[in-house]
Parts: C-alpha cells; structure tokens; sequence
C-alpha cells in the first residue's frame, strides 16, 4: 500500500512541473525558429551550360594540274601530182574524147602535171605550164612519170566553157529499127564562123556492155546520127545532144531515148 502511495505522490509532482499547453506550444516555435536559423543553406546549383564544339574540318583540296600537251608537228608529205611531156605534136580539147571542142596546139617538149582523169576513158586531164587553162589530152600523145591512178576522176562541166548564144537543137526524136537506133533534130542555123556543129554524149549497150559513147559534127547542116545499140545491159541505154560553135557548148537536149 505504500508503494502506491509513493507512485501517485510522483505524478502528482510531475503534472504540477509541467507547463500549460499554450506554454508548450510557444516554446515549440521558439526551438524552431532556432533550430532554423541555425541551419546552413545548402544552395541550389546553377547550371551552366558549355557548349561543346564538335570542329568541322575543311578539306584541304589538292589540286591536279592539267597537263597540256605539247604536240608534235608531223609534216605531211606534199602530194606530187604526175608529170606529163608531150612526145609529138597533138590537140588539148575541152572533153576527155577527140569529139570535143580543140583547146590548145601542143608540141613535143610541152611539160604539165596531171591533175584529174576521166572515168569512162582514159583521157587525162592537165594543166601544161604554157596554159593558164586545163584541157584534156590522150595518155598517148605524152609520156608520164608518176602514179595516175592515185590521181582523183574529174567531172566534165561544159557550160562553163566560154558561152554558146544558140541554145540546144530543138525537134529531137529517136527511132529504132533492130539494134540501130537513129537519132533526129532540127538544124541550128549559126554564122559560118560560129558554127562548129554538134556533139553527142550517149551510153549505149553493145555485146553487154553499157559503153560511154561520143560523136560530133563539124557543121550545123547533118541532123541525125545513127548508132549500135543493143538488149542486155543492166541499165538503159541514153543520150544528150549540144549545139556546138566556136565560143563554147550550148546546154543538152535530152534524146529520147526507144527501149530494145
């Protein structure tokens, strides 16, 4: 009994040392506000941003001259054309036959180079140092030194010989009977110093062949020509016909020309 005494003796002590709870709860903020004030601020960190630069490197270029070439100069060789000299006295003509206008009078000893050749015969065409024109003249009236068949084939352009005021022969026909075919026209009245006839250029088939064919009249009064031509070549057979006076050839007739 008397322990219990003694305890209920001890809380009595005890609740009268205590403060009211007004007290309590002031002296509660006081060690707050204390403990507050005592503590360190721990600042919050700024960040700071440092970029980071990644280089870009440039490339050095490097530059691969250009070589220029220095050519070397090759010399080409001068083409010497053939030389031709004249064996025996002879006529150069305006067309690669002797049906072909008179040109120039040559001489034994007349000198010239080659300068074309004809592909339906063998009539060279040459410029002779004496002339300041070019004709055409038979391989057998001179004596050549060089290559000719490296020499190009010349074409025939009679209109550009001099000058013809009588024009071409008008009325032309052709006949065949068999393998004869005749050729007809009207005679082309010149003066008797102009008049130097007419030239035929024809192709006509013979033994199967188609021949390049050429005739001439040495006056206007014959007007018509008869001339072997036969079947069988691959292509047809043809002709021109020209006035002829002594300035130069007139442009073609056409002859028309009857099939075999």
């Amino acid at each position: 009994m008397k322990k219990y005494s003694l305890i209920v003796f001890a809380l009595l002590v005890l609740g009268c040392n205590l403060a009211s709870p007004e007290t309590q709860a002031t002296q509660t903020a006081t060690a707050l506000t204390a403990t507050a004030d005592a503590w360190t601020e721990t600042p919050t960190p700024t960040l700071t941003f440092t970029p980071t630069f990644t280089e870009t490197l440039t490339p050095t270029l490097t530059f691969t001259p250009t070589i220029t070439l220095s050519p070397t100069i090759t010399a080409t060789p001068t083409f010497a054309f053939p030389s031709v000299t004249v064996n025996k006295q002879a006529h150069c003509r305006y067309g690669p036959s002797v049906a072909y206008l008179h040109a120039a009078d040559l001489y034994a000893g007349d000198v010239g180079t080659v300068r074309g050749r004809f592909i339906y015969s063998n009539w060279l065409y040459v410029k002779f140092d004496k002339l300041n024109y070019f004709c055409w003249v038979a391989p057998s009236v001179v004596d050549v030194v060089g290559d000719i068949s490296k020499i190009n084939y010349a074409e025939l352009h009679l209109q550009t010989i001099g000058s013809n005021m009588y024009g071409p022969p008008k009325g032309v026909t052709a006949v065949r009977d068999g393998s004869r075919v005749t050729i007809s026209w009207n005679q082309v009245k010149m003066t008797k110093d102009d008049d130097r006839g007419y030239l035929l250029e024809l192709f006509v088939c013979q033994d199967g062949y188609l021949l390049w064919w050429t005739d001439s009249y040495e006056d206007q009064f014959t007007t018509s020509y008869t001339v072997k031509d036969e079947a069988g070549c691959p292509e047809p057979s043809s002709g021109l016909l020209y006035t002829v006076e002594k300035h130069g050839f007139s442009e073609p007739a056409i002859i028309p020309w009857p099939a075999p």
